[in-house]
């Protein structure tokens, strides 16, 4: 099972407007939310997140960060601490929820050595980036999302900690709150270090880390330094813990017509009216998804037997439907942006699916399994800037 320790954070100085500092993580902002997160405040994470500039970039980016911590704009704390996270908000059911979660150092395990487990496939990316940036600052910046399959870590977290700030972003409460407590450092490392623990967010950064304590245990002929473990946000897998929203299939090299066509082969088509909010939750309620072309919807119901051996998760049954289509697929969130690129033309035609499920998510790990890509996505987004973790320098 995988260890999970407290560490000392750096984080921005008591006082400092958090809302003018603090940012999305760096996978989720176009070039024109760092223009404007960049011009909020000089000491907005995103200068040393997201760095700009020509090949010295990750160097500035390190000068930065060095020279926020000279200055005191960040402070680091005198000894290891866990930080409790908290999100409040009302869902889209008009509940209202908090998630809590715990952000500490994730042990950094060998891909298919298990402790850490990855939940779906990922799509190539580009690793260069992320490594270059911690190879520069020796820093974890943007927290990888954890779920332990362990059982009591919302109720070890439901007591407060001592609160080191909190903001307000699109109507989710971010509040942290810092532990060192001996005896709830302790519990807390025992619960998640007890069974496995299924990356939700964070594939990709995760992968990173591994590169990197490769690299540092090469250096430094020592497997015992801050790179074997990496700044993981930890909650329960449990459904009051967790806001999953699907992430909708949209296609291009093909014709609507096409793709019908193909759909049909194992899904009845029948008209349906445009998608709303409702519409989803319909689909979830009656177990059919929706295609969505230019000249309206359609219900996608599965023909009796057509996915038989195939897994019930909407992201296999149309990768099984469509294996030998022409057809190529990409990934967008929210309703609203799925209609209006369809409406526009920029494709052919999408498919919304159903979010995947709590037990099927926790079945996948038990199992040893991998989704499709893109079968989740949890909300709300953490932010980054709140916690930094130092990490071992490569010299």
């Amino acid at each position: 099972m995988p260890s999970f320790e407290p560490f000392r954070a750096h984080r921005y100085a008591p006082g400092t407007d958090l809302d003018a500092v603090i940012a999305p993580p760096y996978d989720v902002l176009s070039d024109a939310d760092v223009d404007a997160l960049a011009a909020r405040d000089p000491r907005n994470i995103v200068h040393v997140d997201v760095p700009r500039g020509g090949e010295d970039r990750y160097e500035q980016a390190s000068a930065t960060l060095n020279a926020w911590l000279a200055e005191g704009a960040l402070v680091t704390d005198d000894q290891p601490s866990f930080t409790v996270y908290r999100m409040s908000f009302t869902d889209a059911t008009g509940a209202a929820r908090e998630i809590v979660g715990v952000l500490g150092g994730l042990e950094v395990v060998d891909e298919g050595a298990g402790g850490v487990l990855p939940h779906e496939r990922t799509t190539p990316k580009a690793k260069t980036d992320r490594l270059d940036l911690t190879r520069a600052t020796a820093v974890n910046l943007s927290p990888v999302w954890g779920l332990s399959l362990a059982r009591g870590l919302t109720d070890a977290l439901r007591a407060p900690g001592e609160p080191v700030g909190s903001l307000v972003v699109d109507g989710v409460t971010h509040a942290v709150e810092r532990i060192t407590d001996p005896e709830r450092i302790a519990e807390i490392r025992a619960i998640v270090g007890s069974d496995d623990v299924l990356i939700a967010d964070g594939h990709h950064r995760y992968a990173i880390s591994r590169t990197y304590r490769d690299q540092v245990r090469a250096a430094s002929g020592s497997n015992q330094t801050d790179a074997e473990l990496t700044l993981t946000f930890v909650n329960e897998l449990v459904e009051e813990q967790l806001s999953i929203e699907a992430i909708h299939r949209i296609y291009t090299n093909t014709t609507a017509e096409q793709l019908a066509s193909e759909l049909a082969s194992t899904f009845e088509l029948t008209p349906a009216a445009d998608p709303t909010p409702a519409t989803l939750a319909e689909m979830t309620a009656t177990g059919r998804l929706i295609l969505l072309t230019p000249g309206g919807a359609h219900w996608l119901t599965p023909r009796a037997g057509a996915f038989d051996g195939v897994r019930a998760l909407d992201g296999a049954w149309l990768e099984h439907t469509l294996a030998a289509s022409s057809a190529e697929v990409n990934y967008q969130h929210g309703l609203d942006e799925v209609s209006a690129l369809v409406r526009s033309g920029a494709v052919a035609a999408a498919v919304l699916i159903r979010p995947t499920s709590i037990e099927e998510i926790e079945r996948t790990a038990r199992e040893g399994l991998l989704m499709p890509p893109k079968s989740t996505f949890f909300t709300p987004k953490l932010r980054t800037g709140l916690v930094l973790r130092p990490t071992a320098a490569l010299g």
